[in-house]
């Protein structure tokens, strides 16, 4: 779908993750088990508002220096930054350190994240790690695989490519949708659709929840509104 509106993604802010991947499931059966996060990444906002957006990606490492010269690594740079302030938006970033074990050097930090914030991201998915806990942006949203207090030896290795976060694969455009539970891809045939199928859902689930503050609730009637008798 390439008339997706930026009213589209705010719709689908309303809800959190969760009720994304199951309002997914409910359209596509074979997204029950993929096309989320798969670890628990650390939340910087855990009260913020979901955030949904345009995925910009690239990959990182930290454990060795570049083994690009200087000229060449700077234009890697620009090219990153190029790539995260392209429309449309919103956006968030969605990025993989491919380092084995991840997260050495944090990426993300206040510097970044207020640079990020002013190029028009919302937030980063990203398997690194993340510094300077009191001092980053406060409308900027974090979820990373680890705190870390150095940067290290952090650079660029590519820029708008495939990546895989936590078992999410994301390519550059894909539509994003992550709070503190999260992330998970939202395929764009399905943007349009998700709402009504998200609030039939809830209407179900509020039956469930309604029967068990009955005075009298006993299991035969949570049999009966589960549709099990």
């Amino acid at each position: 779908m390439s008339d997706i509106q930026p009213e589209d993604l705010r719709v689908l802010a309303e809800w959190d993750t969760p009720t994304i991947c199951n309002g997914l499931e409910v359209i596509d059966a074979t997204l029950i088990a993929k096309g989320f996060t798969t670890k628990t990444l650390y939340c910087a906002r855990p009260t913020m508002a979901p955030i949904v957006g345009f995925a910009r990606t690239a990959t990182i490492r930290s454990r060795k220096p570049t083994t690009r010269n200087s000229e060449s690594q700077r234009k890697m740079q620009a090219k990153y930054y190029r790539h995260m302030a392209e429309p449309p938006g919103p956006t968030i970033a969605i990025i993989q350190d491919i380092d084995c074990p991840s997260g050495l050097g944090a990426w993300w930090g206040e510097v970044h994240t207020t640079v990020h914030r002013a190029l028009g991201v919302a937030g980063v998915v990203s398997n690194g790690s993340a510094r300077d806990l009191d001092a980053n942006t406060k409308d900027f949203q974090l979820l990373v695989g680890s705190i870390s207090p150095s940067h290290a030896h952090v650079h660029v290795v590519d820029v708008d490519c495939d990546v895989e976060v936590c078992s999410m694969e994301a390519s550059p455009g894909d539509i994003i949708h992550a709070d503190k539970h999260g992330a998970v891809r939202i395929p764009p045939d399905t943007i349009r659709e998700l709402p009504q199928v998200i609030k039939v859902l809830m209407a179900k689930e509020k039956t469930i929840l309604d029967a068990t503050k009955e005075h009298d609730f006993k299991v035969e009637r949570l049999l009966e509104v589960m549709g099990l008798q």
